[in-house]
């Protein structure tokens, strides 16, 4: 990859026009998606999903005050080719992984809708702030019926359904010299004078918030996807001709699965000792599989006992 296409990719960047009471996210991911994407083979529809929800996630994730606080998006259906659907982002690291069914997969059209690949299901969005309940901490969720054309739907039907928060999003994904390249805008509208601050309320047809809107739907997919345009520049095509937007870019987004040995072990120190035996398999050990990132993790029982 060159230092280009790393520059360009891989942390979101915050903007705000206060004219117009709104603020936004872009963000591409490119190497962190391909880390992600390689713990897996993927089928393309099923890679593209992925894709599409880390995306989805950093977006979110990113509106996240307290580089504490964690932001869950979970799909999950009972009667589609894909089961579950499950991303997290902390501090700048996103992970994901899906559960499907193949063969009820090859029978989905091409480019499908939400419908065909999960059936009837939700999206679960989660918010975890590690602050005090009166400065807007704990757990906040909320959930949405998996509707529309793709993810990105569904997520703005959640910030119309449970924040009563008028949102633009939109997703692009492409594959740029053999690798998975996909780049998200996010663009909300805001109670007049609330920028960067808690809102009060707002109006899903504010006059602002239609211009804002407008301009934001111009974008176009080979833009959020290209490693080798700035997204200082995305920002600049959408809104130079207004008054005054502010831009602040954020720190480097990395994978972020966090299953450690040291700490799988010390989990499973916890268990009873009748317990942790009905765990062993034949070679003594007790194996802990991450389904983020596909990796087996065997702990001697032997070792757990010392």
């Amino acid at each position: 990859m060159t230092a280009q296409s790393e520059t360009f990719s891989d942390r979101p960047l915050r903007f705000s026009i206060p004219a117009l009471n709104a603020r936004g996210r872009v963000v591409r991911l490119d190497a962190v998606l391909n880390d992600v994407l390689s713990a897996h083979a993927y089928p393309p529809v099923i890679e593209k999903t992925l894709a599409e929800a880390l995306v989805l996630t950093a977006l979110l994730g990113t509106t996240l005050k307290d580089r504490e606080g964690q932001l869950t998006i979970q799909a999950q259906t009972q009667n589609g080719p894909i089961s579950l659907l499950a991303c997290d982002y902390i501090d700048g690291a996103v992970r994901g992984y899906v559960q499907f069914d193949l063969a009820r997969l090859a029978e989905v059209p091409a480019n499908p809708n939400l419908f065909a690949l999960f059936g009837k299901g939700y999206l679960a969005v989660t918010f975890d702030r590690p602050l005090p309940e009166a400065q807007g901490g704990g757990r906040y969720q909320g959930i949405v019926p998996l509707e529309g054309d793709s993810l990105s739907e569904a997520a703005m039907q959640y910030f119309d359904q449970s924040e009563q928060l008028p949102t633009f999003i939109r997703i692009a994904i492409d594959h740029v010299d053999g690798r998975c390249v996909a780049g998200g805008l996010m663009v909300q509208h805001l109670a007049e004078g609330e920028v960067g601050r808690e809102r009060l309320h707002v109006r899903l047809d504010h006059p602002d918030w239609e211009h804002v809107r407008m301009l934001s739907s111009t974008i176009r997919p080979e833009e959020l996807a290209d490693p080798a345009l700035p997204l200082e520049e995305i920002v600049w095509r959408l809104f130079h001709e207004e008054q005054e937007v502010r831009i602040e870019a954020g720190h480097g987004m990395s994978k972020g699965c966090r299953c450690d040995p040291d700490h799988i072990r010390d989990v499973i120190a916890r268990f009873p000792a009748t317990e942790r035996a009905e765990m062993v398999d034949e070679k003594g050990d007790i194996v802990v599989n991450c389904e983020f990132c596909s990796r087996r993790f065997p702990i001697s029982l032997v070792s757990l006992s010392n």
